[in-house]
């Protein structure tokens, strides 16, 4: 194998310098694994690089590997719904170089051994970068902190409960003053448990016509507002996870105002669907939170698109066939969401809604690394070599059954999309290819 790599005459599309031109990228590959010591050696016109591989990327987009912050990939305790292995390899098929997993696992990542764990598990996978996002309190069960700082040192990039709420505002009080200390970013699942307890999708005309019950938005909206104001009070960076109401955007866009330290995230699913998915008592549509209104989608693409909201995560959360076949009361919320995020955005915001495809890179690399204090998000000189190439007029169809993931559980089924990722380069090597 060449120790370089050459991708000719593609556009290159880098938020950090406002660039989207047709450029070469020379890559030096990285040495393993372990080195991680890929690096993008050129950006310009006209490259000759003999002795590099070279790839021709006419007519696609050659941007910075994409991050997703916000995945679980259920190891330990639930390998049979998906393990790192298998989690990794439906990230570089889906162009992610880097995920971050969330801590809810079976037992929970709430110790620096667990934190170990999962990067030994990524290290042994050898595909993309899987970083570990901590638990907050030991067991999920917010009595106790976890060893923030240690697990930090270990390798945590972020603190989160998600998937057990924390409901006691003085525990969480405690929790953010001492991610302050150790100047960690703390990711909220924000959701009054009190107001949603046997909800099943969006309270209003849609569930009571199916006979559901419902999850209102004051759940949300009255977490987020409490998150906010323990931000303020503490000082800790506050990180929002899938925000789905329209009114939780303005609160978030308030605080900013503010200069509060809060940070936001927004999944493809509800950028895309309503809660009229549910409709036919879909289980692959059953989500937490739940799919919203068209009135709460509009209003989450214009915070995006304004930057209220600052990236796109898509919450990958898979679970066994026969999990989801069941009645809708009694199957488990969440989607897949890896292998169709790139497709399903391009085709119904960049293709159908004129969406920007600088700030969609934005918030799909550049901004997550910048949350989180990640190498990455640009495509430059000396820059880390993840790069992500996308054809945005590749078409498609969803075919679950063909996931690399063990997760079928997708709304999306069915669908024919137009975009698609064609290669996927971490730390200068080819983890990825269809072209």
């Amino acid at each position: 194998m060449a120790k370089r790599l050459l991708l000719k005459n593609g556009t290159v599309v880098d938020p950090t310098q406002n660039l989207m031109a047709k450029r070469d990228v020379l890559i030096e590959r990285g040495k393993g694994q372990e080195t991680r010591d890929g690096r993008i050696v050129a950006v310009a016109e006209n490259i000759v690089a003999e002795d590099a591989e070279v790839i021709d990327c006419t007519g696609r987009l050659v941007v910075p590997g994409l991050v997703d912050i916000h995945v679980h990939l259920r190891e330990p305790g639930e390998e049979h719904k998906e393990t790192i292995a298998t989690g990794s390899a439906a990230a570089v098929v889906g162009g992610f170089t880097t995920v971050c997993c969330m801590p809810n696992t079976k037992p929970p990542l709430d110790s620096v051994a667990a934190v170990e764990f999962v990067l030994r598990r990524a290290e042994e996978a050898g595909l993309c970068r899987v970083l570990p996002i901590g638990a907050i309190s030991i067991g999920l069960k917010h009595e106790q902190l976890t060893e923030m700082a240690a697990m930090k040192e270990a390798g945590a990039v972020a603190f989160s409960d998600d998937g057990e709420p924390v409901q006691d505002s003085g525990f969480l009080r405690k929790a953010l003053a001492y991610a302050k200390v150790c100047d960690a970013v703390v990711i909220l699942h924000c959701e009054d448990k009190s107001l949603t307890a046997g909800g099943v999708m969006n309270e209003g005309l849609t569930s009571l016509r199916l006979g559901l019950r419902g999850m209102p938005k004051a759940a949300e909206v009255a977490a987020v507002q409490r998150a906010v104001e323990l931000a303020k009070l503490t000082g800790a960076k506050v990180h929002i996870a899938h925000v789905s109401t329209k009114e939780a955007v303005e609160i978030i866009r308030r605080a900013k105002e503010r200069n509060v330290q809060v940070t936001a995230e927004v999944t493809p699913h509800h950028l895309t669907l309503t809660e009229e998915a549910v409709d036919k008592y879909d289980t692959n549509a059953k989500m937490n939170p739940p799919l919203r209104t068209a009135e709460d989608v509009v209003a989450l693409r214009d915070a995006l698109a304004e930057g209220v909201i600052d990236c796109i995560a898509t919450d990958h959360a898979p679970h066994a066939v026969e999990e989801k076949e069941t009645t809708f009361d009694e199957a488990p919320f969440g989607i897949v969401g890896l292998e169709t995020a790139v497709g399903v955005l391009w085709t119904e915001l960049v293709h159908k809604s004129g969406f920007s495809v600088m700030r969609l890179i934005e918030a799909m690399s550049t901004k997550p690394c910048q949350i989180l204090g990640l190498d990455g998000g640009a495509v430059r000189e000396g820059s880390r070599a993840d790069v992500t190439v996308i054809d945005p007029n590749a078409e498609w169809t969803v075919q679950p059954e063909k996931f690399r993931s063990k997760g079928r559980n997708t709304p999306y089924a069915g669908w024919t999309l137009r975009g698609k990722v064609v290669l996927t380069i971490c730390d200068g090597q080819t983890l990825f290819r269809d072209l």
